[in-house]
């Protein structure tokens, strides 16, 4: 077993750990110079150890459960999730059974020394056994939901009343996959599609205008030199629906992509205002521009609920700090993370939100907002009562290359075939007697 790999497995379980502090996000730890500075490989390594482990947390307690002869919530948490790393790589990895095991037994004699015979008992039993059958999912939805479909109680539960068991199963099913890379390529490099092909990067189009989906090759140097943005499709579709001439506030910005391609899109005729209230995720959007080369992306430091402004805008997009339930597949820890009062307190926010900035859009402007959720609470019960208390703004339909995703009056992209789901409700400003339209 090579140095590298262990390292990569150690930095795992101490990315696991971390998390359980439920103050860092796992975009934030797999960032971090440690992890960074892996060669792509085992960087990549630990990514699937990190992202697997969590997006399965649920299946494999199951399996891991009745195997131990003590309740997991008696074990330490640290053993805890050495074993969790090593069941994902026997049920899921092709590591050879040997490795997956010794090394998840070395990781929880580390945490703990006197565990390390409990450890190698429980993996080598898994891997002598295999795992038991997963219940039927059209019998026993909720037993699948919790187990085999790895999602909490509360939320399964929850979709199972919202959507129906079948449904519930099937947007459980797709967000257990690992979601498929999409890219956008930067129009000021006249070679990049070139530059693609020669790191050996296969694309295609997607349904969405300049959205890529790309397999194999090495994408992380491309992007560190700005040739590229990593990106996925629906937040390209959230950044397209907003894209319009003039003066365009992206009021919660960070780390920028959408801003990015709202300004690339409008071109020398638009001017982006990328507004972010973090000071440290300021830094990020402000690397990224950088990076990118756009010249018509300013960027302010302003919380959303209190704009720093003294201007209207042409277009303003709120794409709101949500729970992020439609992004479960890339952000896996938010399964473990969030609970039902989180939905009712991103709801609160996002109204606040919408009425501190829908003043700024200008008559005959749009107001375009979005959320990285399903839930009606983050979508259409923010949405609905603020058009009934504004008549002013009203929906508009979005362009025909979106059409595919329209569900009634708004912008539903489901979770279906990798991606991530978003809602997007496009709002158009009636201009009102005397108003001055641009």
């Amino acid at each position: 077993m090579s140095v590298v790999a262990q390292s990569a497995r150690a930095l795992a379980l101490e990315t696991l750990r971390r998390l359980s502090s439920g103050r860092v996000t796992v975009a934030d730890l797999l960032a971090r110079p440690a992890a960074e500075a892996l060669d792509e490989r085992d960087r990549g390594f630990l990514h699937e150890l990190v992202l697997g482990t969590l997006r399965r947390r649920g299946w494999l307690d199951h399996v891991l459960g009745g195997l131990s002869s003590r309740p997991l919530d008696r074990l330490s948490p640290g053993v805890l999730d050495a074993l969790r790393l090593g069941a994902y790589q026997l049920l899921y990895l092709r590591v050879p059974p040997h490795a997956a095991v010794s090394e998840s037994v070395e990781l929880a004699r580390q945490v703990e020394p006197r565990s390390a015979g409990f450890a190698n008992a429980i993996l080598r039993r898994l891997q002598r056994e295999g795992p038991p059958k997963e219940p039927e999912a059209g019998t026993d939805p909720l037993g699948w939901l919790t187990t085999a479909g790895s999602l909490p109680r509360w939320l399964a539960d929850r979709w199972c009343s919202a959507l129906g068991p079948e449904a519930a199963v099937a947007r459980a099913q797709a967000l257990l996959e690992p979601p498929r890379t999409c890219i956008r390529l930067n129009p000021r490099v006249p070679d990049a599609e070139a530059q693609l092909a020669s790191a050996g990067v296969a694309s295609r189009a997607t349904g969405v205008p300049g959205a890529l989906e790309t397999a194999g090759g090495r994408l992380l140097d491309l992007a560190r030199r700005g040739v590229l943005y990593v990106q996925d499709e629906g937040a390209q579709a959230v950044a397209r629906l907003a894209a319009s001439d003039g003066l365009v506030l992206d009021a919660c910005a960070a780390p920028g992509g959408k801003a990015l391609l709202i300004a690339d899109a409008g071109g020398p005729r638009t001017r982006v205002i990328a507004a972010e209230a973090s000071r440290r995720r300021v830094a990020t959007l402000a690397r990224l521009v950088s990076r990118w080369g756009a010249p018509n992306v300013s960027i302010v430091v302003g919380d959303g609920v209190r704009p720093p402004f003294r201007t209207s805008f042409d277009t303003v997009l709120l794409d709101a700090p949500c729970s992020g339930l439609g992004t479960l597949a890339r952000n896996p820890d938010l399964r473990w993370r969030l609970g039902p009062g989180d939905i009712v307190r991103h709801g609160a926010g996002q109204r606040r939100l919408l009425e501190s900035l829908s003043p700024f859009v200008a008559p005959g402007g749009r107001l375009v907002y979005s959320t990285c959720s399903l839930e009606p609470e983050e979508t259409e019960d923010v949405v609905g009562p603020f058009t009934e208390a504004h008549a002013e703004f009203e929906p508009e339909p979005p362009p025909p290359w979106a059409d595919r995703f329209r569900r009634g009056s708004f912008v539903r992209i489901l979770p279906a075939g990798g991606g991530d789901a978003f809602f997007v409700a496009r709002l158009r400003r009636r201009p009102r007697v005397g108003d001055v339209v641009p």
